[in-house]
């Protein structure tokens, strides 16, 4: 991206970002980093930003654990960030450095899968659900068997999102089980369920952003953000909450074990804490986030969006993922090993 110096250091919240010239490497999702969030960023620092996409938290991981990636910070998700911890690719934070550590939300602050915040900073979070073209299919589409079980009008229409979390977490919840179960009948009644549901399946794919906008696709698994962005370019398009249950994420920015630019890093954690940067994350790629303050910076069309805000008849059905035993992760990793053949 186009570098920007500013003349002098600018106050941000509680925190004077200094004049560097550094760099620093982002490993994101793809289609998920603001761009006016990073010019900003350069502008007011004088760090240039290189951003690596990635589709899936597995991916990322493999990457982060073979070694030699150059990346300074990663972006995966709650139920990952043990694994990182765990596999001690993440460094803990030292958060003498981190001036605006204080503006993230309390309800984000002391999180199961990191207490006190010591790995990890909020990036966004949001739901997994099911998203429906109403030219296509008018009747219930908060549940999950759109997919587990599409209505005639959807067979062969379907995409199904080919994170494995996501959709093991669905079905298990669709057939009464719950995430990380070790309990093989129930992951046998899932594995059936499934692999009977996808040759009604159009596809496993990402990019429904904008094949949904474009009527490509008429319903798929995918997260409330971007089929909110979808909505945005084509009104047919609604998000469905599972009444079985769905999951809860959110991604947080964590500091990998061999950053080079570690200084870097630090400065663009704080500065993502800030309450104005951090409505800036939410307004491109339409999540919410964990910041204290940047309601107050949202565009105003995400104060009322139905994918922002969760009905109240459907919000008790979404949960958080806990991270997976080693046995359950290799229950879910056979059954999706079977599922993609």
């Amino acid at each position: 991206m186009k570098r920007y110096l500013s003349a002098a250091a600018i106050l941000l919240g509680s925190t004077t970002l200094v004049q560097a010239e550094g760099e620093l490497q982002l490993f994101n999702w793809g289609d998920y980093t603001n761009p006016e969030l990073i010019s900003k960023f350069e502008a007011e620092t004088g760090i240039k930003v290189t951003i690596t996409d990635y589709d899936s938290n597995d991916t990322a991981l493999a990457k982060i654990e073979a070694g030699g990636h150059g990346f300074d910070l990663v972006v995966p998700s709650a139920s990952y960030v043990q694994i990182y911890v765990e596999k001690g690719l993440v460094q803990e934070l030292d958060l003498s450095k981190l001036a605006n550590h204080g503006n993230i939300a309390p309800e984000w602050l002391d999180v199961d899968y990191d207490p006190g915040r010591k790995y990890s900073v909020p990036w966004q979070w949001g739901s997994t659900g099911v998203a429906v073209n109403k030219t296509a299919y008018d009747g219930d589409y908060n549940t999950s068997a759109i997919f587990m079980d599409p209505p005639e009008e959807l067979v062969g229409k379907v995409n199904v999102t080919p994170e494995m979390n996501d959709v093991m977490s669905l079905a298990l919840f669709y057939v009464g089980g719950e995430p990380c179960t070790e309990d093989t009948e129930v992951l046998k009644k899932v594995r059936d369920a499934l692999l009977e549901a996808k040759p009604k399946w159009l596809s496993m794919d990402y990019g429904m952003t904008e094949k949904m906008a474009a009527n490509d696709v008429m319903a798929s698994v995918y997260w409330n953000g971007a089929i909110f962005r979808a909505r945005l370019a084509n009104p047919d398009v609604v998000y469905g909450y599972p009444k079985e249950g769905y999951p809860l994420w959110m991604d947080q920015v964590l500091l990998l074990s061999d950053a080079q630019n570690v200084e870097e890093a630090y400065t663009f954690l704080d500065f993502l804490m800030v309450p104005e940067n951090a409505a800036l994350i939410s307004a491109y790629a339409r999540y919410a986030n964990g910041i204290s303050g940047s309601e107050a910076f949202m565009p105003e069309d995400m104060k009322t969006a139905p994918e922002i805000v969760v009905p109240e008849e459907f919000a008790a059905a979404g949960h958080f993922l806990p991270a997976c035993s080693p046995k359950a992760q290799e229950y879910y990793t056979a059954i999706w090993t079977e599922l993609q053949k």
